[in-house]
Order: C-alpha cells, then sequence, then structure tokens
C-alpha cells in the first residue's frame, strides 16, 4: 500500500495541490497523511507580537486541516492529520516526517519570498533532504492529469532512481514518453540508451515510447515543449544538487521551468 503525504501550505489556499492529491490518491489507492508545518516567532521579541503570531499560526493551522479534510475525509479509508510547530527549517522538519511515506506532495508558490520562511518550506532543500521522491504541484496547475507522463533522462544515476520511483504513477498512465535531449553526435548512442529504458519498462508492463532531440542550446525551452506536444500532466526528472548550498536543478534543465509550468513535476534524487 502506498503512503501519500500531502504537505499543505499555511496562510494560503492549497486548491491545485489537494486536486492533484485526492486523484492520485484515487488512482493508487494509496493512505494519506496531510500536514502543515509553520516557524513561531521566538520569545525574544515583543510578547505582544509573539502572541499574535502564535494566535494566527494556530488559526492557519486549523484551516489548513479543515482544507484537507474537506477533500479527504470519507474518500480515503486511511487518513491522518499532523500539524508540525517547529523552530527548525521548515524543510529539514518535512524531510523527518517523509519516513512514514512512499511520496511527498507539496506545492510551489512562484510569489515565495525570503518573509515566508515562517510559513513556506523552501521546495529544493526539501527535495534534497527528502530521501523520498516529491511530486510538486503548481499554484497554477490544470486539473490533475496523470494520464499521461514525460520522463526526462539523463544517463545518470538522479534519472535512473526517478524512475524506479515512478513506476506506481507510470504503471497507472495510458501514455508514457521517455525523452532525452543530446548534441547531434550522441544522437545513435541516445536512441540506443532509451530502447534499454523502454524494454526495462515494459518487462513492468509499461508501454512505453521514446524520442530523442538534438540539443539546440536550451534544454529548458526543448523539454517544455516535449512536455506540449506530448500534453503531458507530469514531469519525471531526477534532480541534482547539494543541499548544503541550496542549489538543485534537473541536468540541464532550470527548475525555473518545472516549478513555474503549468503540469506537476515528479522529482527524485
Amino acid at each position: 500500500m502506498t503512503t501519500l503525504m500531502v504537505h499543505l501550505q499555511l496562510g494560503r489556499a492549497n486548491t491545485s495541490l489537494l486536486q492533484s492529491a485526492a486523484e492520485l490518491a484515487r488512482r493508487l489507492g494509496a493512505d494519506v497523511m496531510g500536514t502543515a508545518v509553520g516557524q513561531p516567532l521566538r520569545n525574544y521579541i515583543s510578547g505582544a507580537v509573539v502572541e499574535q503570531d502564535r494566535r494566527e499560526l494556530e488559526n492557519e493551522m486549523k484551516g489548513a486541516e479543515a482544507e484537507f479534510h474537506a477533500v479527504f475525509r470519507g474518500n480515503v479509508e486511511n487518513l491522518e492529520w499532523r500539524p508540525l510547530v517547529t523552530f527548525a527549517p521548515l524543510a529539514g522538519c518535512l524531510a523527518h516526517q517523509a519516513r512514514c511515506a512512499d511520496l511527498i506532495i507539496t506545492g510551489v508558490d512562484r510569489d515565495r519570498t525570503v518573509f515566508d520562511a515562517s510559513r513556506s518550506a523552501d521546495i529544493g532543500d526539501l527535495v534534497m533532504r527528502a530521501g523520498r521522491p516529491v511530486l510538486i504541484v503548481p499554484a497554477t496547475a490544470d486539473r490533475p492529469r496523470f494520464e499521461r507522463v514525460l520522463v526526462a533522462w539523463k544517463d545518470t544515476r538522479e534519472s535512473r532512481r526517478a524512475a524506479l520511483d515512478a513506476l506506481p504513477l507510470l504503471r497507472k498512465a495510458s501514455h508514457v514518453m521517455v525523452c532525452e535531449i543530446v548534441p547531434e553526435a550522441e544522437m545513435d548512442a541516445a536512441h540506443a540508451r532509451l530502447e534499454d529504458v523502454v524494454d526495462w519498462l515494459k518487462r513492468d508492463g509499461i508501454m512505453a515510447q521514446h524520442i530523442v532531440l538534438s540539443a539546440t542550446g536550451d534544454d529548458a525551452v526543448c523539454l517544455d515543449a516535449i512536455a506540449s506536444d506530448q500534453a503531458a500532466g507530469v514531469i519525471v526528472a531526477g534532480a541534482y544538487g547539494h543541499s548544503r548550498l541550496r542549489e538543485w536543478a534537473f541536468g540541464g534543465v532550470t527548475k525555473s521551468l518545472l516549478l513555474r509550468a503549468p503540469r506537476c513535476s515528479f522529482v527524485s534524487r
């Protein structure tokens, strides 16, 4: 049985996130653990300000819990809600909770600023720390579409890990395309690699296709165009980076493209 950990952001609507999480839970027959995490003000600030922040955090937690239960109660057999309050970095707190889940589902807000650090976890940091795959749902995501999936391949450990972690999602998809973008001189080798990947997926009952495209200098734009042409609702990709530097990427593809696109990103390392 798969367990999904659904991370709601405090102080804002989580409509797209919850719609996507509910659809994925339905498709996978998954258990669901919902959570929200907030960081209160420290006591060395004015007592009145600390108390006001405490009340705001409490109300935001109650709002997130109500939003979560309104979507999932009665629709999921095993449902749990975990409110988290911590002085530690939020991404690290969430990563620790991921010990009981198979997949983290979280939203991302393109308008996030450094002033949101007490309510909004750093998604890059979470991906690096979690040890679990993360499904990132942009606030601008269309209706949940998990039927068509694009696997962004590079012949690296991270891509192999992402493809393996995504198998439950790929098994339920009606269309899977594996794509690699390479220099012209590597086209033949890339075709051979992707044939191996497609054969591996086939042995798991997943009928996938593959496509190799010549690099034009902007892999991000090229991948976005492929995803649009394939009507992909999800891009699966390996995440690369160093947690201590808070830097991550998808090989040659910028994170901003995948996080801002109107589709979900399934990332793993």
